[in-house]
């Protein structure tokens, strides 16, 4: 969407119309909620802090003259809120513990991996001017404000924010050797930290980062460390969570409270117009409430999609930035359909119920020997079997979001020698398929509304309960769980069974029959998280592979 029609959309706001101030407000509350959230790491108050900044926003948007200045004077206001709220907090709630950890949800919702989710952490040890900062750095890397839009909303200068960016900068480091250091095995930071609470501070930060400058140990580290504005160029906003809820019906105030106060006749008439409307996934009803939620008769996520992060790894050293991305917000790019199972980096369409599956071609099968025997169950993240020789495996996938639902970091296969392909889909369905006998068909293999969903990362192609795979040579697959509870079964397998399998729909009746990637060529697609490399965290491996 560009910034000739967010012109127009603001003016007609401006002028009462309430299907732009819709827009305008659901176009923008996933911005602040980023500020906010980061800001305060989560904190119970950020629900109310971005209620009274989208709150003022609405009252005073007639007095905004230049409808091109809206999102650095959207931001410049979240930010006296989250300063104001400062302000008003006594010393009880000073000690009170965050609602839910800001920094976790961003690692579960955006799939962060490695050094990405190292910087995600390390925001808990930065003190709160930092971490103030940091929200508005932050999304200023990811492409999504300016430097100029970041310093008006510090309220200084551009060459001011540069040094004070600067300093901040510093100190992240800092607390990214310290989250590096927690992950690492030294006896002696274990018998420090015995006295710890577990909560960051600036007191401890202080005290490991002393332990770290003199340990051996500590202050190494195996890998290149790529600086934190290479690692957050282009990654997404963190999605709202599913119910939040946003009124706006006066904050409270009686109509004539709102009018006193100088809201116009305009903008009331178009608050308490009756009204139902959906925009970017939240609903906005009569009274002026937004509640952000999948309605009931929406089909269960398949993915989180994002408008501009579609991988999860972290560049390599040499990779320099590109082009700041447009600064406006864009609604998610609309992929062009392929044939199901011809790309494997971005969703491609599923293929129609109880459509036959094509034929599947021959290839050379001289058995496949198995590090895990001939039913390797892998249940727990590092997990690994190592799959050598020449003909098909099973992976088969078994998850369960009721015991904890959120974000899937997938297998990966690493350290591939010859050749590795995808070849066909079968267990009668795909794992977002309804499950016989739920209500409305609304609960799948990926969970439900009453328990919540497995979300895939943003391109991730849906897995069937049955993927069979073509190994001619060596491979090592690792089960990388973190966020959802997954288990995969890994079983040497042959050309039968796959034909067997994708050619037999389920017992009560043909509701899926398999599918057939392979070609019989060197065309076939391959998974999409393999690589030859062996890296030390196999989570790592991006979506993108190239092998």
């Amino acid at each position: 969407m560009d910034s000739q029609h967010w012109r127009a959309t603001i003016t007609a706001a401006q002028s009462g119309d309430r299907e732009a101030l819709d827009e305008l407000v659901a176009g923008w509350l996933p911005l602040v909620y980023n500020i906010v959230g980061r800001a305060l790491n989560g904190h119970a108050d950020v629900d109310d802090v971005v209620q009274e900044t989208m709150l003022r926003a609405v009252d005073n948007l007639g007095s905004l003259r230049d409808p091109d200045s809206f999102r650095s004077w959207l931001v410049a206001i979240a930010m006296r809120q989250i300063r104001d709220r400062a302000r008003r907090r006594t010393a009880d709630r000073l000690e009170e513990a965050p609602a839910a950890d800001f920094a976790e949800l961003t690692v579960l919702r955006l799939q962060l991996e490695g050094q990405r989710r190292e910087v995600a952490e390390a925001a808990r040890w930065l003190d709160d001017e930092d971490r103030q900062l940091m929200s508005l750095w932050w999304l200023e890397v990811a492409g999504e404000l300016t430097r100029r839009e970041l310093a008006a909303a510090v309220g200084i200068t551009r060459q001011h924010a540069a040094v004070r960016v600067q300093r901040m900068k510093e100190r992240l480091e800092t607390s990214r050797g310290i989250v590096r250091a927690l992950d690492g095995a030294c006896p002696d930071l274990r018998e420090l930290t015995g006295r710890w609470n577990g909560r960051p501070d600036s007191v401890w930060r202080k005290r490991l980062a002393r332990h770290i400058r003199g340990c051996g140990y500590c202050g190494g580290t195996h890998e290149t460390v790529v600086p934190a504005e290479r690692l957050l160029v282009g990654i997404a906003l963190v999605p709202l969570p599913v119910g939040f809820t946003l009124s706006l019906a006066f904050g409270g105030k009686t109509a004539v409270a709102a009018t006193s106060a100088g809201w116009s006749a305009k903008l009331l008439g178009a608050l308490t117009k009756p009204a139902v409307a959906m925009t970017a996934g939240a609903t906005m009803v009569a009274g002026g409430a937004y509640v952000v939620t999948q309605p009931p008769e929406a089909p269960p996520p398949r993915a989180a999609v994002t408008p501009t992060a579609t991988a999860t790894s972290e560049p390599p050293p040499s990779a320099t930035p590109g082009p700041t991305p447009a600064p406006t917000p864009s609604p998610s790019a609309k992929r062009k359909a392929d044939l199901y199972g011809t790309v494997v980096d971005a969703v491609d369409r599923a293929p129609a119920p109880d459509a036959r599956p094509a034929a599947l071609p021959r290839r050379p099968e001289s058995g496949i020997t198995s590090t895990g025997g001939p039913r390797a169950v892998m249940q727990h993240r590092g997990d690994s079997v190592t799959l050598s020789g020449r003909g098909y495996v099973l992976v088969r996938w078994q998850i369960s979001p009721h015991a904890r639902p959120g974000g899937v970091v997938m297998p990966t296969w690493t350290g591939l020698k010859g050749k590795l392909f995808h070849v066909a889909s079968g267990g009668s369905r795909r794992m977002d398929d309804p499950l016989p006998g739920a209500p409305n068909g609304y609960a799948t293999g990926m969970g439900g509304p009453d328990i919540g969903y497995a979300v895939l990362p943003p391109g991730t192609q849906q897995m069937w309960q049955n993927e069979y795979f073509y190994v001619d040579g060596t491979v090592t697959l690792t089960q990388n769980e973190r966020g959802c509870d997954y288990g995969i079964t890994v079983f040497p397998s042959s050309r039968q069974a796959v034909e067997e399998d994708v050619n037999e729909g389920p017992a009560q009746g043909a509701i899926r029959y398999g599918l057939v990637r392979d070609t019989g060529t060197d065309s076939a697609p391959v998974p999409q998280y393999v690589t030859g490399s062996a890296p030390a965290d196999p989570a790592t491996v991006p979506q993108r592979s190239r092998v």
